[in-house]
């Protein structure tokens, strides 16, 4: 990858926070659009509510990703959405088809999460920027702790 590339986002971590973005808002808008077919192929639940605050939410970080990816550092930022999102799903999926709560279609969604989880986990991370506050907090410190002749 040129250097181009790498201060404008693009690549690996841009192409991922892209797919995964998409997938999350198109599963979020699923219950949101179309109820019947959503419950259809996950069951119903009493809570309908719960459905859409939950899809409503899957839009919000699905477009937060989306958003990141086109941002010179935003796959770093994509990231932390993805991976929380994935493991809130996953840990939900995996909790709740066990006790009969919920379908084992939701296993179909587990799987998915751990893929997207598996995927971040082997894409390389984009390193901050040489002017983030934390290198100007240590800057500032060793500027005021220098001997002067």
């Amino acid at each position: 990858m040129d250097r181009t590339a790498k201060r404008h986002g693009s690549g690996p971590g841009q192409a991922l926070a892209l797919a995964h973005g998409a997938f999350n808002v198109v599963g979020g808008l699923w219950p949101l659009a179309h109820l019947r077919s959503f419950t259809w192929v996950f069951g119903p639940k009493t809570d309908v509510w719960l459905q859409r605050t939950t899809g409503g939410l899957l839009v919000s970080a699905g477009v937060a990703q989306l958003a990141a990816a086109t941002e010179p550092h935003g796959s770093a930022h994509a990231r932390r959405v993805g991976l929380g999102t994935a493991l809130t799903l996953l840990a939900v999926d995996l909790a709740y088809v066990p006790r009969g709560r919920i379908r084992p279609t939701y296993l179909l969604d587990a799987a998915m999460e751990a893929a997207w989880i598996a995927a971040w986990l082997r894409a390389p991370r984009t390193r901050r920027p040489a002017g983030t506050r934390r290198t100007r907090r240590i800057r500032r410190a060793t500027r005021h702790t220098r001997t002067h002749p």
